[in-house]
């Protein structure tokens, strides 16, 4: 359950003396010992929770074991999910998916039958149960664990049954067989009428009114892609320079790896750009007038230009994968490992050197971003993996706006979904061999912000979580695509014209809601439930708009004339031009006196940056930059969401030792500390409505 660790829970209904599910005992199919599938519809959210198109397929009496106390109830497997429903407790109408009970058939990562102290079978998709089980665990690919024991007294062959009937949903689950969608009754409107939580960045209005608000005065929105023949992986609309004509812009791009240029991620207060583009496609010939205009979008007014070379000193794909997958073996109840060996288990899988080079590399751009008025570009090949991640992770460190609740989700909504992320792929829903959590990766990252400093960010680390559940659980668009021309062609978006490029796309069905989306969360969570999002050392009278006014030369230094640059390996390497087809004799060469030394720290490389190198300490930093730690024990294990599925080792449950208990002392001591003198929680609770935290648009 998302909400596990440290004692945070929620109450269940007094319990009855039988289950309110009204249903009988499933009956088997002859010769094959399997439940007869039902042919009633559960129908849109019954009592009993059930989702549109909803059929259960098997269920029996247990006990959901693992927890103190333990909890009796009924399993039940759908065609959709697997789900624990606990005696005399039943679904809210409003929130049929906010059970912390609910695996849906995608999310389970491992399914394992027990019977007795030794006798363990690993039920793979279209295996075959060889006894009847006592009990059975379903590890989520979330890090959580459902385990179920199986009551006795002639039950034996409804456990049996439910066993087989989640090993048969798994082999018959795919992609394209989601949830039904989720009934809009709760917010009380048609979906014709409904408004967003957020701009889902969809039409020309969504994105001017953002780059009003980033008062980005040198750049507008481009129509070009509207039609996603540029590409189909970039959103319709996207900003560049107000000088690029569409005509140049299309031109330009196609000297890019898959079309995808340079184009404006985040306009910095103090004048600074930061960049995104794709790789050169370095086997094109452009000619001088395509060169001027790829110079010109990446120069974006500047006569500064720093190129990023995203993947340096970075993780490959393979590696993030590589790094989870044993993360999720390490964190494992069953886990071999042995007490004594775990931490430096932990430090072999890599995840959390993984995350300190992230956080290190994005502290770096920042320092780039703030110090000097500049253009800086991040390059990465494909442009939808790290380069989002770095552009992220920059904004949440050098913008106070990007912290807050409605910021931090348009924030992901801008540069990972409508950026094109392949949700789909990197998070093993499409079957391609390239999966990798990237966006994961992503969010341990933030909740180390958040660790380090808890009193700037509204959201907090139970938002973090319920994010990080979401992308496994298939009731939106949102994660469930790779790019936004197939969300776009599953809603219908497109359907008053022909498509110019339309290469496969997945089969889709009519079953979601294309209306909704993942930040929906009043529809999916309780209000209960959403108040938890709020961090309440956060100051709530903190006005992220007043942080810094509007083009402050007062820290913004100029950069030199005319130069280029290069960012690899924490130091600037001067270069004398932008493109690699040719010479460009545009771009002037850089004076020696510009030239710098690599730089072995953020704290170092903002010496050079403003000047200083050797008083790090009389030089403050910009109003609202926060540059995080990023020494060994300062990058810490994210308990709360990988140790789910043991509940007995997270601290403040049961900490066995003593100086366990005092390790979360001083943590908690350390957060109180850091929230001095901010608002107390009961005093930012009563200034939270959650009808209208998440639901109302900026």
């Amino acid at each position: 359950m998302w909400w596990g660790g440290r004692g945070q829970s929620f109450n269940i209904a007094p319990q009855k003396e039988e289950p309110e599910m009204g249903l009988s005992g499933p009956k088997s199919v002859q010769g094959t010992g399997m439940p007869e599938p039902r042919s009633r519809q559960l129908g849109s959210c019954l009592a009993s929770g059930g989702l549109p198109g909803e059929q259960i397929l098997a269920w029996a009496p247990g006990v959901r074991k693992g927890l103190e106390p333990e909890i009796p109830g009924t399993l039940i497997c759908s065609n959709l999910r697997v789900t624990f429903q606990p005696r005399g407790w039943q679904r809210s109408q409003e929130t049929p998916l906010s059970s912390e009970y609910d695996f849906s058939l995608a999310n389970i990562g491992r399914l394992e039958a027990v019977n007795g102290p030794s006798r363990v079978q690993l039920l793979r998709p279209g295996s075959l149960l060889k006894f009847i089980p006592e009990e059975i665990l379903i590890h989520g690919q979330d890090f959580r664990l459902l385990r179920v024991g199986f009551e006795a007294g002639g039950l034996e062959p409804q456990a049996f049954q439910v066993t087989m009937a989640i090993v048969q949903a798994r082999a018959q689950n795919s992609p394209a067989q989601q949830y039904a969608g989720i009934t809009l009754s709760k917010a009380g409107q048609s979906s014709d009428s409904r408004k967003p939580p957020i701009p889902l960045l969809e039409t020309t209005e969504d994105w001017e009114t953002e780059r009003k608000k980033q008062a980005a005065r040198g750049w507008r929105v481009s129509t070009v892609n509207e039609r996603f023949d540029v590409a189909t992986s970039l959103p319709r609309y996207f900003w560049v320079p107000n000088r690029t004509l569409d005509s140049e812009v299309r031109r330009a791009f196609g000297h890019f790896h898959q079309g995808r240029g340079p184009r404006l991620s985040w306009h910095h207060p103090g004048g600074s750009d930061l960049l995104r583009c794709g790789g050169f496609y370095t086997a094109s010939d452009p000619n001088k007038e395509d060169i001027r205009a790829v110079e010109s979008m990446l120069q974006a007014g500047h006569s500064d230009v720093v190129l990023v070379d995203t993947m340096d000193e970075l993780p490959s794909l393979a590696d993030v994968q590589l790094a989870h997958l044993r993360l999720r073996a390490l964190c494992l109840p069953d886990s071999s490992v042995a007490e004594d060996k775990w931490l430096s288990a932990l430090e072999g899988t890599r995840w959390l050197d993984y995350t300190r080079s992230c956080l290190r590399k994005a502290s770096d751009i920042s320092v780039l971003v703030t110090s000097r008025v500049r253009s800086v570009v991040l390059q990465e090949r494909g442009d939808r993996d790290f380069n989002g991640l770095l552009s992220s992770l920059v904004q949440l460190l050098s913008a106070p706006e990007a912290r807050t609740l409605l910021g931090f989700q348009s924030l992901v909504q801008r540069e990972w979904v409508a950026a094109g992320h392949p949700f789909l792929t990197r998070l093993g829903g499409s079957g391609a061999s390239e999966e990798a959590p990237v966006f994961l990766l992503f969010l341990d990252c933030v909740w180390q912000l958040l660790q380090q400093f808890p009193a700037e960010f509204e959201f907090s680390e139970f938002f973090l979580l319920a994010l990080h559940d979401s992308v496994r659980v298939p009731d939106t668009l949102t994660f469930l695509r790779d790019t936004p021309w197939e969300r776009g062609k599953q809603s219908g978006q497109f359907n008053n014209y022909t498509q110019v490029y339309t290469p496969g796309f997945p089969g889709a069905g009519n079953s979601i809601n294309p209306q909704l989306s993942v930040w929906d969360w009043n529809l999916r969570y309780s209000n209960k439930q959403i108040l938890q999002f709020c961090n309440p050392g956060y100051n709530p009278e903190h006005c992220p708009d007043s942080w810094l006014p509007r083009q402050q030369p007062s820290f913004m230094v100029p950069g030199p004339p005319s130069s280029v640059w290069l960012f690899s390996r924490g130091a600037l390497t001067p270069l004398n031009q932008l493109c690699p087809w040719r010479d460009s004799p545009s771009l002037l060469a850089v004076s020696s006196r510009w030239l710098p030394r690599p730089a072995i720290s953020s704290e170092s490389l903002a010496d050079q940056e403003w000047g200083l190198p050797s008083h790090w300490g009389a030089c403050p930093l910009p109003p609202g930059l926060l540059l995080p730690g990023c020494l060994g024990p300062q990058i810490r294990l994210w308990r709360r969401c990988y140790l789910r599925g043991r509940p007995e080792v997270q601290m403040g449950l049961s900490a066995p030792t003593i100086s366990g208990l005092q390790e979360e002392l001083s943590h908690l001591q350390e957060l109180l500390r850091k929230w001095t003198p901010r608002i107390s929680p009961e005093d930012h609770s009563k200034k939270r409505n959650p009808n209208t935290i998440l639901s109302q648009s900026r």
